[in-house]
């Protein structure tokens, strides 16, 4: 198992209803997806409802493995670190990028008949994400723009790839909250 440089802190309620550490401890979800060319995952939390439930100390409910979209109605936090794209990702067949979606449980997300990037992808929902160290280019459909540590993304639902050119390594934090398209959204263009 991949081990995550930092560290998931999770509060809580004791007996008496003060607060208190539940956990401190890396996260205990991590995996690299789609080989040696992947990012690697850190799944931080999760959430399954909106309102989120608070409780005292229930914890983060149950998953098994990666998965790239947050429950319904619910939240995700996770941190990658996208490694240097190299020449292999220019030359991934359709089905080779849509089976690196499968290994999260999104080949339906993979938009590749339509992109400028092998991993161009498109799911239901918002992204806000933080880059915390090193840059990466966002490709979108008609443009591309190169976002740095510090920098803030707000994907909306739309078609995108993250491709990186930096020869570094670059980690994003990710929080994507679930959503729903407008009808003239839902279909892709």
């Amino acid at each position: 198992m991949i081990k995550a440089p930092f560290r998931r802190i999770v509060t809580g309620h004791n007996a008496a209803g003060e607060a208190t550490l539940i956990e401190d401890a890396s996260p205990p979800r991590a995996a690299r997806i789609g080989g040696d060319i992947g990012p690697v995952f850190y799944e931080v939390w999760s959430t399954r409802e909106t309102p989120a439930r608070i409780d005292r100390a229930s914890g983060e409910p149950p998953e098994s493995g990666i998965v790239l979209a947050p429950p319904r109605n619910g939240t995700r936090i996770r941190v990658l670190d996208f490694p240097p794209e190299d020449e292999r990702v220019k030359h991934l067949s359709s089905e080779d990028a849509r089976a690196h979606f499968a290994q999260v449980g999104a080949s339906n997300a993979h938009t590749a008949s339509m992109s400028r990037h092998a991993f161009m992808h498109r799911t239901e929902t918002i992204d806000y994400g933080i880059v915390i160290e090193g840059e990466i280019t966002l490709i979108l459909d008609d443009t591309e723009t190169t976002v740095r540590a510090g920098d803030i993304v707000i994907q909306r639902g739309t078609n995108h790839g993250w491709a990186n050119r930096s020869g570094k390594n670059c980690r994003i934090a990710f929080i994507l909250i679930d959503g729903k398209f407008d009808a003239d959204l839902a279909a892709p263009k």
